[in-house]
């Protein structure tokens, strides 16, 4: 009677030294501990999956009813709360009695297994559960045939070795007693572990000579692959046929861990007549290649694992989602799966009665979901679907199906416009865009694609995650309508008109050309309003100050191009103005803050940036002012903050290299003496060189005789547009523009002749070809 105790002892320190290192389903057993501890010590919550006899430990997912059970091990007592009893540790054989295996405990009595591991030495018995039996139909012929199909069917069901949850890695083969043949192990993130796919519903029953872990169902042996199952299923013929010409054949043959979904040829038979041709007809090897690894997992996934829908990637290089419906495995959503778990020596086979057709095999327009159903459906009607045949290629920007208001529908020549310009006339694949990219519509519009830390950005819309790539194009979910810019940033505040005063600054600081330069900018365009504080004393004072004036001007414009889709929520992004000074952007709550300035009106687009509307002129919290008479103006300006004084402060000067010069600016005055006489004088902008030319010309037609030592200006060429005043007959007539375009020549006189053409009031000098031309100075 005392030994009985010793051996317990021994046994449970064995059993704890060796659990040192928990495993995953060591944690969810724990877990369930924990989720059931007010039902009483060692009690377990497990949750019942509808409709099945299906029991796991809790992970609490809220669809499964919740149960509570003593946990594995532990026995209830008369009149005591939860589980307060441990179960007595005896051999394999009698353990076997205890944890509800007893059918597989008879048939180790019947096959005369019972004197082998009720011995000496060190098993692990993975056990079937009574209910495993039951479902077992030909279980009769192994009780007629004792000698040899029931002991050999229990051997294979041992391993000569004591075996822990923990000892079980994911992909493992070991060595069953029968024939040394392989067991196949997996052991999943989710806390369940497999058996050949049967799953192990009460592990580490520990025994004096070894481990029980009771499981679902039998287990059989496995000798041949993946290819040796699809070679001998006349009912996969089709897809053994596929996999012949997509050249996998050699590797589903090989030592790997594979799960195969696998369509009959009744599936086959489903698809629409002339599919296959169709889609393949011009890259046959590479659609079917496509198709029949889009129904490969490399990895094995045996139904008992899957207890809620989970993405996995397949080995055509997109996803596929498996689930569960009832004791039903489901792909993609959708109950297909006639037949599960046939295990093979490098995987698992689940049978599968349709065809799944990756997006790689599918036209871009069939990608189309439900939730751009209207765009789809528009392009039908406005007759677009001409350019988007199967032999084209295209992308399509498909907006949600909310987008598409009253207004927008409202003219159908605007509503086709629209269409076209969500319509790229190439295959561009998320992978291949970058910041800055130009693409094309078709409708020949210029789209730019802004790359942002957590969104992806055409003009000012956005795209949904989930963009799919198929065989002859690309679909790209956007959050709304792509509207291409056709103004530049001057020409956008100055049409709407609620911009005078920030443009007027622009233009007294020298900053206007900013606003109609190429480039790509972020403006923060201060209304009227936000100046209305301001009297004309104010705005001449701000003014008279230019280098005070562009520090804050510039604090309103950022490099690059940020649009509010293109923000991280919640988080302040930093920019850099051209000031040099640092803005703090942010989005939070459905608006838009700019160093704590609400944005009213953010997005609008234009050639050269985006305008963000302010009511509210910004600056620096850290950048002081050095006058008081400027303090007591920006004072009036800037509420938000307090503007530091520093006496003498002064600001420093920024050099204007990011604006583009134009040529300068020259005037060209030519004034009429006498009718026949003019005088002709540039004058160039700076120090500029005067030299002047007077010559007799006499009426139209003749010849006028002109001196070797004569001259003029040979070119004036300058920055900014060429402006032209002339004084004809005493009269002043200004801003004729020539732009870029040489005034006058310096001509040398050939034969000694020079003509010269005056057109109308003399607009252009037009000097005759064959003059040659002498440049000087």
């Amino acid at each position: 009677m005392d030994q009985l105790p010793v051996v317990t002892l021994v046994v449970v320190v064995l059993f704890f030294l060796g659990s040192v290192d928990s495993s995953a389903y060591d944690k969810i057993v724990t877990h369930s501990r924990i989720r059931a501890r007010k039902e009483g010590p060692n009690v377990c919550a497990l949750q019942q999956v509808e409709g099945t006899k299906k029991k796991y430990f809790s992970t609490f997912l809220p669809t499964l009813e919740i149960l509570y059970e003593c946990c594995p091990g532990y026995m209830k007592l008369d009149g005591m709360k939860g589980c307060p009893a441990v179960a007595p540790i005896d051999n394999v054989y009698n353990t076997l009695g205890l944890v509800k295996a007893a059918t597989t405990q008879r048939y180790s009595d019947i096959s005369k297994l019972r004197q082998e591991i009720e011995g000496t030495g060190t098993f692990t018995v993975f056990a079937p559960s009574n209910e495993a039996w039951d479902e077992l139909n030909p279980v009769t012929a192994l009780e007629d045939n004792v000698n040899i199909e029931l002991f050999n069917a229990l051997h294979y069901h041992m391993v000569n070795h004591r075996l822990m949850t923990k000892d079980m890695k994911n992909g493992m083969t070991v060595t069953s007693m029968y024939n040394d043949q392989g067991i196949l192990i997996n052991h999943y993130p989710n806390g369940v572990v497999t058996v050949n796919c049967a799953r192990i519903i009460h592990g580490n029953q520990m025994a004096t000579n070894g481990v029980v872990h009771v499981i679902d169902r039998v287990i059989s042996s496995v000798t041949g692959t993946i290819k040796d199952y699809l070679e001998s299923e006349e009912q996969l013929s089709s897809f053994n046929n596929a996999a012949f010409i997509a050249g996998i054949m050699d590797k589903l043959d090989q030592p790997d861990q594979f799960t195969l979904f696998a369509p009959t040829n009744e599936a086959f038979d489903k698809l629409t007549p002339g599919f296959m041709e169709s889609r393949f007809m011009k890259n046959i090897t590479f659609y079917i290649s496509a198709l029949v690894t889009y129904h490969m997992l490399n990895s094995v996934q045996c139904a008992e694992a899957i207890m809620a829908g989970s993405v996995y990637e397949t080995e055509e290089g997109s996803t596929i989602e498996i689930g569960c419906d009832g004791d039903s495995l489901t792909v993609n959503g959708i109950k297909m799966v006639l037949k599960k778990d046939i295990v093979a020596s490098n995987g698992v086979i689940h049978l599968i009665d349709e065809v799944l057709i990756p997006d790689s095999a599918k036209e871009v327009r069939k990608l189309v979901g439900k939730s751009q159903s209207i765009f789809s459906d528009l392009v039908s009607e406005m007759g677009l679907t001409s350019s988007l045949t199967s032999d084209t290629q295209y992308t399509l920007l498909a907006p949600l199906n909310a987008v598409f208001t009253d207004e927008v529908m409202a003219d159908d020549e605007y509503l086709k416009l629209i269409l076209e310009n969500h319509m790229l006339k190439l295959k561009i694949s998320l992978s291949t865009m970058f910041n800055g990219q130009l693409l094309e519509t078709l409708s020949g519009k210029l789209l730019r694609v802004f790359i942002y830390r957590t969104a992806v950005c055409i003009e000012s819309a956005c795209m949904v995650r989930g963009s799919k790539e198929g065989m002859n194009g690309a679909l790209h979910v956007m959050t709304s309508l792509i509207k291409p810019a056709d103004k530049t940033t001057f020409e956008l505040l100055d049409a709407d008109g609620n911009f005078k005063i920030f443009l007027s600054l622009m233009e007294t600081a020298g900053l206007g050309d900013l606003l109609r330069q190429n480039g790509s900018y972020t403006v923060f365009a201060p209304v009227d309003k936000a100046f209305e504080a301001l009297g004309a004393d104010d705005l001449d004072l701000l003014k008279s100050n230019v280098n005070a004036l562009r520090n804050i001007l510039l604090y309103h414009f950022s490099e690059g191009i940020i649009i509010s889709g293109g923000l991280e929520a919640k988080v302040t992004n930093l920019l850099k103005s051209l000031q040099g000074k640092p803005l703090q952007l942010k989005s939070e709550n459905n608006s838009i803050r700019v160093n704590s300035v609400e944005i009213p009106q953010s997005d609008l687009m234009a050639t050269n940036g985006v305008v963000h509307v302010v009511k509210n002129v910004l600056y620096p919290t850290d950048l002081p002012v050095g006058h008081q008479d400027l303090l007591l103006v920006l004072q009036k300006l800037i509420k938000y903050i307090e503007i530091k004084f520093v006496s003498g402060f002064t600001y420093a000067e920024i050099p204007l290299t990011f604006i583009s010069r134009l040529p300068e600016t020259k005037t060209v005055i030519i004034k009429e003496k006498q009718p026949s006489i003019r005088t002709v004088t540039t004058v160039i902008e700076g120090k500029p060189s005067i030299k002047q030319v007077t010559r007799v010309i006499k009426p139209s037609g003749s010849k006028v005789e002109v001196d070797h030592a004569t001259k003029t200006v040979t070119r004036v060429i300058g920055r900014q547009p060429n402006k032209v005043t002339r004084v004809i007959g005493g009269k002043l007539r200004k801003n004729l523009r020539l732009e870029n375009v040489f005034i006058i020549s310096l001509l040398k006189e050939e034969s000694g002749k020079i003509t010269r053409i005056i057109q109308g009031e003399f607009p252009y000098l037009q000097i005759c070809k064959d003059l040659a031309m002498d440049q000087h100075d």
